[in-house]
C-alpha cells in the first residue's frame, strides 16, 4: 500500500520539493530491505551529511569568483584586451603634474598613513611609480612624505623604478622621500608644513587615511594647489570630495592601479568583480520575482522561493 503512494507522490511532486529536502538534510532514507521511505523517514540522505549547507552560498560565490578571476587573468596574459572605463581622477593626475611643471614647483605625493601590509598602501606604491615616471619625464621634483619606515623603503624603490622607466635614473632624489613621524598627527603636521613651506603646485593623496584627511585637504586647498585624492575608506571620502579638485572614490581607486599598470592579475581581479556584481544583481531580481510570484511555501510543500533562499541565503 505504501509503495504505490510513494510512486504517486514522486509523479506529482515538483522537482524543487525534492531539491529543497536534499538541501535541508531531509533526504529519503531506506528501510532494511532497501525500499525507499517517505521524506524525512529513516537514515538522512541530505547534503547536511557532508557539508554545512548554511555556508553553501559562500562556497558557490568563492568558486565562481575564483573561476572568473583565473579565466580573466589567463585572457589578460594571452594579450586579450580587457577594457577599463577612463576615470576623471586618472586624467587629473597628468594634469596636476603638468601644472606643477609649468609653474616650476614640486609635486607632493602622500601615500596614506597605514603600513605596507594594507592593500591600499600597496596599490598606492604602484600609482607612485607612475607619478614618479611622469615627473621624471617632465623634470619636476617629487616629494613623498611617509609615516612608516617600511613604507619609506617601498616608496624609494617605486620612485627609483619610475625614474628608470622614464629613462632618467638621475632624476631620482633619495632625500625627497622623507620619513616624518610614526605618530598620526605629528605626521599630519609635517605634511602640512611641507605644503606651506615648499608650496607644491599639485597635491596627490592616495592611500589609507583617517582623521587627518580633512586637515591635509584643507591645508592643501588653502595653499592653492590642485588636489587629487583617493581612498577606499568610506568615512574619509566626504572630506576629500569637499576640499579636493578630483576624488577617486572607492573601487575606482583599485581600477586606477589596474589601468596604469595593465598587470594581468589586477585586470583579472577587476573583471571578475564586475561579473560577480552583474550576477548578484540578476539573482536579486530573480529573488524578487520568485518572492512575488510564488511566495513562501510550507515545510512539506516548499515553493521555488524557499529553494532559492536555501541556495543563495
Amino acid at each position: 500500500m505504501i509503495q504505490p503512494l510513494l510512486a504517486l507522490q514522486d509523479a506529482v511532486t515538483p522537482w524543487w520539493v525534492d531539491l529543497n529536502l536534499w538541501l535541508s538534510g531531509m533526504g529519503r532514507g531506506t528501510d532494511a530491505d532497501g525500499s525507499v521511505l517517505a521524506p524525512g523517514i529513516g537514515t538522512p540522505g541530505g547534503l547536511d551529511d557532508w557539508i554545512d549547507t548554511g555556508k553553501l552560498p559562500t562556497l558557490i560565490a568563492i568558486l565562481i569568483y575564483a573561476f572568473l578571476m583565473l579565466r580573466s587573468q589567463a585572457k589578460a596574459k594571452a594579450g586579450a584586451e580587457i577594457p577599463i572605463r577612463r576615470i576623471a581622477g586618472l586624467d587629473a593626475l597628468d594634469e596636476a603634474i603638468g601644472r606643477s611643471t609649468e609653474m616650476g614647483r614640486p609635486v607632493l605625493y602622500v601615500p596614506g598613513i597605514d603600513e605596507i601590509k594594507e592593500i591600499q598602501t600597496i596599490y598606492s606604491m604602484m600609482i607612485l611609480r607612475h607619478v614618479a615616471r611622469k615627473t621624471a619625464e617632465y623634470g619636476t621634483p617629487l616629494i613623498v612624505p611617509v609615516k612608516d619606515s617600511v613604507v619609506m623603503t617601498f616608496a624609494e624603490e617605486a620612485c627609483k623604478q619610475g625614474c628608470l622607466d622614464a629613462g632618467r635614473p638621475d632624476a631620482f632624489i633619495a632625500d625627497n622621500v622623507r620619513y616624518l613621524s610614526n605618530e598620526q598627527f605629528a605626521y599630519c603636521a609635517g605634511v602640512a608644513g611641507i605644503m606651506n613651506r615648499e608650496k607644491p603646485a599639485a597635491n596627490i593623496m592616495l592611500g589609507m587615511f583617517f582623521a587627518e584627511s580633512l586637515i591635509l585637504a584643507e591645508t592643501g586647498y588653502a595653499s592653492g594647489a590642485i588636489q587629487v585624492a583617493g581612498t577606499a575608506k568610506q568615512h574619509q571620502l566626504p572630506f576629500f570630495v569637499a576640499a579636493c579638485d578630483y576624488t577617486i572614490i572607492g573601487e575606482e581607486y583599485f581600477a586606477v592601479t589596474a589601468y596604469l599598470t595593465r598587470e594581468p592579475g589586477l585586470l583579472g581581479t577587476i573583471r571578475a568583480a564586475d561579473i560577480i556584481k552583474v550576477i548578484v544583481i540578476i539573482l536579486f531580481v530573480l529573488g524578487v520575482i520568485l518572492a512575488t510570484a510564488t511566495g513562501n511555501g510550507t515545510e512539506t510543500s516548499p515553493s521555488l522561493f524557499d529553494v532559492y533562499g536555501r541556495l543563495f541565503g
